[in-house]
């Protein structure tokens, strides 16, 4: 019988360039501040990727971190989950199957799988649930790259919420009956009445490329229906957030007062502030990600490796992770760092 599942090593990739609050506002063509920029989206830089900062390239840096700090080969893997996004180096190629051979991990399989920024907590889940259900699975690695950002239009008002997608990749390995690290319970939650409100409108089926289309295509990540979105958003997201996060505390045994830090997405500051206000936590039990932006589903895995490395997190820390995608989903899972015992 399987009795735990836990995270055996982590790995994080950041490009080394940077696009500062003032370049960012320089791009808005003035409609956003230097100062709003920093104290109201919480931007003081964020990560942009290199000409060779691929989607599935940096997948495979961040999963070769991650084989680093596990002291594990590529070999013992048995399944790879990436979580990286669909705009990648090459359309309709598979980001697992590409990591797999990169860092030799030849006894895996693998398959990508999706759900926006939400992607690594849900996938954290499945790789338990596999873990769990199936004897020849007792390694899993998630593991992705995300680089959004190429296709915001700092012009669009309507999307200043993703004025800070950045760039950066990101892998976590999670092992049966490691001891420690156990990822505990997880709660996702999801309403598709959102799911076309946002998204990258032009070069899909339903708005192919054309010659006059081109020029604009490649920076058409927009609200596709903002009215919607943002009035629908304003009533049921946060507490949607907070079912996920109290059922998934409930799963673990734990309630509100025992968490220890918050690995959270990067959101506008009061939003950051309201939900540490609402779950009785301090500033230093999270880490504002004011200089690295919104990496999309990384954001969690690098403010956990983040806060591990400042000494946030620790033996016996309780640590939630939560997110949200567009389309519209939220999630929360729990992992108690340190011995199992």
């Amino acid at each position: 019988m399987k009795i735990n599942v836990g995270v055996a090593g982590l790995g994080i990739y950041v490009p080394k360039g940077r696009m500062r609050a003032a370049e960012i506002s320089a791009a808005t063509k003035g409609a956003w501040s230097e100062d709003a920029i920093i104290n109201k989206l919480g931007i003081v830089e964020k990560p942009i990727p290199g000409a060779d900062d691929g989607t599935q390239e940096m997948g495979v840096r961040a999963a070769r971190a991650a084989l680093v700090d596990a002291k594990m080969d590529a070999s013992e893997i048995d399944v790879i989950l990436c979580m990286g996004e669909e705009w990648k180096e090459y359309p309709l190629t598979t980001s697992a199957l590409y990591i797999q051979h990169q860092i030799g991990a030849v006894n895996a399989w693998g398959i990508d799988v999706q759900n926006r920024c939400c992607t690594t907590v849900s996938a954290i889940k499945m790789a338990k649930d596999m873990i769990v259900a199936d004897d020849e699975v007792n390694v899993v690695m998630v593991v992705g790259g995300y680089r959004n950002g190429d296709f915001v239009d700092f012009t669009d008002s309507n999307v200043s919420m993703m004025f800070n997608l950045s760039a950066g990749g990101g892998a976590i390995i999670l092992k049966e009956n490691l001891g420690r690290n156990v990822v505990l319970g997880t709660h996702i939650k999801a309403d598709g009445a959102f799911a076309h409100d946002a998204g990258v409108e032009i070069g899909g089926i339903n708005n192919p490329f054309t010659l006059e289309n081109m020029a604009t295509g490649y920076q058409s990540l927009r609200l596709m229906n903002a009215q919607h979105m943002k009035t629908g958003l304003n009533a049921v997201s946060m507490p949607n957030w907070y079912e996920c996060i109290d059922k998934a505390l409930e799963k673990s045994n734990m309630t509100r007062d025992d968490i220890d830090y918050l690995a959270i997405l990067h959101f506008k500051k009061s939003m950051h502030d309201v939900m540490l206000k609402e779950l009785g936590l301090t500033e230093d039990q999270s880490i504002y990600l004011s200089d690295y932006g919104h990496m999309g589903q990384v954001d969690q895995l690098l403010s956990l490796k983040l806060a591990l490395e400042t000494g946030k997190v620790k033996e016996g820390s309780r640590v939630l992770l939560v997110a949200a995608g567009i389309g519209y989903v939220w999630s929360a899972s729990v992992i108690k760092w340190g011995s199992a015992g």
